[in-house]
């Protein structure tokens, strides 16, 4: 089964890495993302830029507004996340309590990713997305 391992973490927390030593991160996370490898576990891993330098797209008027981020009023930002395949939510559970470069304020939250297997089979769109990724080496 997929999990995605979201890191998030308050304004304040992701301020707090300001201080921390880039190498010593590379390092700490070099180290993680090599046990999950070696483990073989790991399908996708990555981390977002500092989201005041996204945008959002506001779907509550006609035609949508995009306004320059950060997002408003977020208690938590979205900093990046793991994909794995692991053979269940506890196994998930144990590597996200494994994370390294954690403190107060950071939250990692687990949520499993249903397979296209799981959707109606018979769905025009589900047969187009199952050529898709069979195509693309992905099923």
């Amino acid at each position: 089964m997929k999990y995605m391992l979201i890191m998030r973490g308050t304004d304040e927390a992701v301020a707090s890495y300001a201080d921390v030593d880039f190498d010593q991160m590379l390092e700490a996370m070099g180290r993680f993302n090599e046990e999950l490898i070696t483990a073989g576990v790991l399908l996708a891993a990555e981390g977002l830029d500092d989201a005041a330098q996204g945008v959002v797209v506001d779907y509550s008027s006609e035609p949508p507004v995009v306004t320059d981020g950060p997002y408003g009023e977020t208690k938590e930002l979205f900093g990046g996340f793991y994909l794995l395949e692991v053979a269940s939510q506890e196994e998930a559970v144990e590597w996200a309590r494994r994370l390294p470069m954690t403190r107060p304020g950071i939250k990692t939250e687990i949520r499993r990713v249903p397979s296209i297997d799981e959707f109606p089979q018979d769905n025009p769109w589900i047969q187009k997305e199952r050529a898709w990724r069979e195509a693309t080496g992905q099923l």
